[in-house]
């Protein structure tokens, strides 16, 4: 029934305005807004909303992963715009934050309204 549907996903972010900054000029996204809608325009025509929640509470729980073909240049090119990886108790990561244990190569870090994120990298 909803297979030929161009679905979409969205989150919540606590203002808008920050994160819009975060998403242009660190991350280095196309965005667009409307009736106080971030849009988020990522590769392959995929877009995702961030909508205003006054009183979010960020999720435990990676809400948007960025596929890479080098993790290790991705993150230091993050690393170099301010981003501060995440370290997670019982994931031993390297010196640069990324986890390379079980599965593809992840580095977590959050946006401004604690959203988490991630770079990784298929093995």
């Amino acid at each position: 029934m909803l297979g030929t549907s161009k679905a979409f996903s969205g989150f919540a972010v606590n203002d808008t305005q920050k994160a819009k900054r975060f998403y242009e000029d660190t991350l280095g996204l196309e965005t667009s807004e409307e009736n106080g809608i971030l849009t988020l325009k990522l590769g392959g025509g995929t877009d995702v909303l961030l909508y205003p929640k006054p009183h979010h509470t960020p999720g435990t729980f990676t809400v948007l992963n960025f596929p890479v073909d080098d993790i290790d240049a991705a993150v230091d090119a993050l690393a170099a715009r301010g981003v501060v990886f995440e370290r997670y108790p019982g994931l031993k990561a390297d010196e640069k934050g990324i986890f390379r244990g079980g599965g593809p190569y992840i580095a977590w870090f959050t946006d401004p309204a604690g959203n988490i994120l991630s770079v990784l990298q298929t093995r």
